[in-house]
């Protein structure tokens, strides 16, 4: 590509940022302010974590290219505003809903808001969110990435400020006219931003929608969630902590003697030595440093039954991993304001619309487990009289699937609330339901999860341990019961190649490349990834579009009704409550209507509910 030597340099950054000095120009400030229709919105604070870092100071714009930034907290000496002068003047305006709100990342300054009593009202736009409903390709929806991007302008960088690593200080330890202009920028970035990303929302009325209605409304849901955070047992962790510690030390003398020497367990090099040099077991698979010991490797091995090592090891990782990340790691992340653990959700990051969530990461805690059971019993409800209730959508991938096959068995069985997996065994083998098989169900289970993701009949064969011909057969027979599930994925992917991408129920999209025309394969059972891809992001993507439109609607019932329950967690397809006894009844009826409401698809949508001290023994109501 050829560059143009002639065209026109960027324009320069024209910008009039203005440090706010005292209450009388902050109060004429918010009388400009409140004949506004839109406010862009920033928070600086010292640290990453909204529900502990304390605020340095806030930002505003509402015209682009023109900001101020209200200091509450700066180096010694600098003129600062009184929190409390801030928080009063300014409270009533952020939480106007008739002044529309925007920001980048806005739900972390809804937290931080929140820490000192303001509710923000009105939130409009999220220029995070925007990019990541409109350039689906994009890794990175970060401000300094949007504003190269739209803009072609560079930001200062934070780093600038304070530095990183060992010596980096917070925003309060540096010069206020520097910070000043950094948290301008941060207000009068995303306002420009709006001015080009929301036009381009309006030329997709499937987009608009999904941000408007589902998107936006959800922000406050998750900012509800952080500032609430879940109690956890520290006590029982610290005693789980040697319990790991004791099993891990028991594992270690196993293996070691398993290998007739002392080594480094944690050592992929070390441990291939062992396996496939010293014991003589096969290498499975290779990378660029030489045999793999990976999970998968160490499966194949543990199979062939020539030594316990492989279990072993598998053992081992599995209860180093849990010491690690939950065990030693929870008790390290609950805030010593609240005594709470405030995990931090994602809406940006899963390309299927799922939400993720970090610091902890609670979506990865084994379901069943023993350790995974004993690490979910630490998430404890407040008080001996209060409850833990835990809403969880029954089968809601394969109830998506049946809605967008429409096959007519299929929704058939749902509609009857038939056992699924019982029901897809009687008929691909042909019995009558009560003639069904434990090992029958396990295989129909195993076929009905792997349609949604794509499951050749070797990695059926792989994961039942029957034979691939056999494997065949039985996908072979699915697909001749369920035509309807045949239609919708050929569907599917042939959009896709027509169109780049593929859209869940409410539009959001996916851009997928690489889908090969089925007309041409021999084996058109035979999907690639991208295919995989395609056909998974249609359901996975569509159930995660659901439970957002619950979770809303569940909120905007706790906050309008007499409810002292709190709406604590969001767990792939399951939403946590805390509440009093006396409101479990209640809380379940209108969690269950909500639920089953957030859609009307062509089979009926499922919630079971269970109640408990804590997480791990909660029970059916």
């Amino acid at each position: 590509m050829e560059m143009d030597l002639d065209a026109e340099p960027p324009p320069a950054w024209e910008a009039d940022y203005v440090l706010v000095s005292d209450t009388d120009q902050l109060r004429e400030l918010v009388a400009e302010i409140s004949h506004q229709p839109l406010l862009s919105i920033d928070t600086e604070t010292t640290g990453l974590n909204p529900r502990t870092a304390d605020l340095v100071g806030i930002s505003l714009a509402w015209e682009t290219g023109k900001a101020y930034y209200v200091p509450v907290r700066a180096l010694d000496g600098d003129p600062v505003l009184s929190l409390e002068d801030v928080t009063a003047i300014l409270g009533p305006i952020l939480e106007s809903p008739s002044i529309a709100k925007l920001g980048q990342n806005i739900k972390y300054d809804l937290v931080v808001l929140r820490n000192h009593g303001i509710r923000v009202g009105g939130v409009r736009f999220d220029t995070m969110i925007a990019d990541y409903l409109l350039e689906p390709g994009q890794r990175n929806h970060s401000l300094d990435a949007m504003s190269q991007r739209y803009l072609n302008h560079t930001m200062v960088p934070i780093t600038e400020l304070i530095g990183k690593g060992k010596k980096q200080i917070t925003l309060d330890q540096v010069e206020l006219d520097r910070v000043a202009y950094y948290a301008a920028e941060d207000a009068d970035v995303p306002l420009r931003l709006y001015e080009i990303l929301n036009p381009l929302l309006d030329e997709s009325p499937q987009l608009r929608e999904l941000f408007d209605s589902v998107e936006i409304p959800l922000i406050e849901v998750l900012a509800e969630m952080e500032f609430n955070g879940i109690q956890v047992n520290t006590k029982l962790l610290e005693t789980m902590s040697q319990e790991f510690g004791t099993q891990l030390e028991s594992l270690t003398a196993s293996i070691h003697e398993q290998a007739g020497e002392e080594f480094n367990i944690d050592s992929p090099k070390q441990l291939s030595v062992i396996l496939f040099e010293k014991m003589g077991l096969p290498v499975i698979k290779k990378t660029k440093t030489g045999a793999s010991t990976d999970a998968e490797v160490l499966g194949e091995l543990a199979k062939l039954g020539r030594s316990d090592l492989p279990e072993l090891v598998i053992r081992y990782r599995q209860v180093a991993k849990l010491k690690s990340t939950y065990v030693d790691a929870l008790p390290q992340l609950v805030s010593e304001k609240t005594l709470r653990v405030h995990t931090a959700f994602h809406q940006d990051v899963a390309a299927t619309g799922r939400l993720s969530s970090a610091d902890p990461n609670l979506q990865n805690i084994p379901v069943r487990t023993e350790e995974g059971r004993k690490i979910r019993s630490a998430f404890i409800a407040p008080e001996s009289d209060w409850r833990l209730l835990a809403a969880d959508y029954s089968q809601i991938e394969l109830r998506v699937l049946a809605h967008f096959a429409r096959d007519a068995a299929l929704q058939q069985a749902f509609a009857d609330d038939l056992d699924i997996h019982a029901q897809v065994a009687s008929e691909v083998y042909d019995v009558n339901l009560e003639d069904v098989t434990s090992d029958m169900r396990r295989s129909a289970k195993a076929i009905n999860f792997g349609v949604i993701y794509g499951q050749s009949a070797f990695g059926l064969a792989k994961s039942l341990g029957i034979d691939q011909q056999d494997a065949a057969e039985f996908i072979e027979s699915y697909f001749t019961q369920y035509p309807g599930v045949e239609g919708f994925m050929d569907d599917t992917l042939r959009d896709c190649r027509k169109n780049g991408y593929v859209s869940t129920i409410l539009g959001r999209r996916r851009l997928v490349t690489d889908v090969r025309d089925q007309d041409s394969l021999k084996n058109k059972r035979q999907r690639n990834l991208s295919e995989r891809i395609a056909i998974n992001t249609v359901i996975q993507g569509s159930a995660a579009d659901l439970i957002k439109i619950a979770m809303i609607n569940v909120l905007k019932q706790l906050q309008t009704g007499n409810w002292t329950a709190r709406l604590l967690l969001q767990i792939h397809d399951e939403l946590i409550f805390e509440c009093p006894e006396d409101e479990i009844a209640d809380l379940q009826e209108m969690v269950v209507h909500e639920m089953e409401s957030a859609a009307e698809l062509e089979v009926p949508l499922k919630v079971d509910v269970k109640t408990g001290p804590n997480w791990a023994d909660c029970e059916p109501v």
